[in-house]
């Protein structure tokens, strides 16, 4: 008999690279062939090691190609910066810790790991299983899920989460930082702050 896929879920990490190792150091026992990990997207800025954590998140997926890695709204303006978009929009929300990862300044952005880059346009708006929606902000409440849209995928924040689920399933998200996970009928928050002095959190 087949053994039932499992999952486990891991919230905004951005440039927490010691709590992202602690995390998989902690699971690395539970991660059999059958499990799956989905990461919910923001993996730099404001923290100290963003180039650190898409290295490993890069080997990582290298080792386990079944992992899912979810694109954030951090992801979405280092891409934008990078292509010579709004440059200031970045800076002002942890851009500069993340080129001080790279050993660069704002002039030599367009020296940024093309191999990052990469990883980054690689990254997926959404995930699906059997009773379950895996996104980094949050849904369109009233939108049908084939049509929801990508600014709102990423940055969707109260007309989200405190509004009552039109979907589906329970919808897994990071985005917004809570205390604890946040659970509410339909959805469960779980950017728990790891980089303002909080966890990293891991959902089963």
């Amino acid at each position: 008999m087949a053994q039932q896929e499992h999952y486990l879920a891991i919230g905004d990490i951005h440039g927490m690279q010691d709590k992202l190792e602690l995390v998989l150091t902690e699971l690395a026992p539970s991660l059999p062939s059958h499990t799956r990990l989905i990461f919910v997207g923001d993996y730099v800025d404001r923290g100290p090691h963003s180039k650190e954590v898409i290295e490993r998140l890069i080997r990582l997926k290298s080792e386990r190609p079944d992992t899912v890695m979810l694109m954030g709204n951090h992801e979405r303006m280092m891409l934008d910066a990078f292509e010579g978009g709004d440059l200031p929009l970045w800076m002002n929300n942890g851009g500069q810790e993340t080129l001080m990862s790279y050993g660069l300044g704002v002039s030599e952005i367009n020296q940024l790991p093309q191999e990052h880059l990469e990883f980054m346009r690689s990254l997926e708006l959404m995930y699906e299983i059997e009773g379950y929606i895996f996104v980094h902000a949050g849904l369109r409440p009233g939108v049908p899920i084939r049509k929801q849209k990508e600014h709102d995928l990423l940055w969707i924040r109260e007309s989200f989460f405190l509004a009552e689920p039109t979907w589906k399933g329970t919808v897994v998200f990071g985005h917004t930082p809570f205390p604890t996970p946040f659970r509410r009928p339909g959805m469960i928050g779980i950017d728990t702050g790891a980089v303002y002095n909080n966890k990293l959190c891991c959902l089963e």
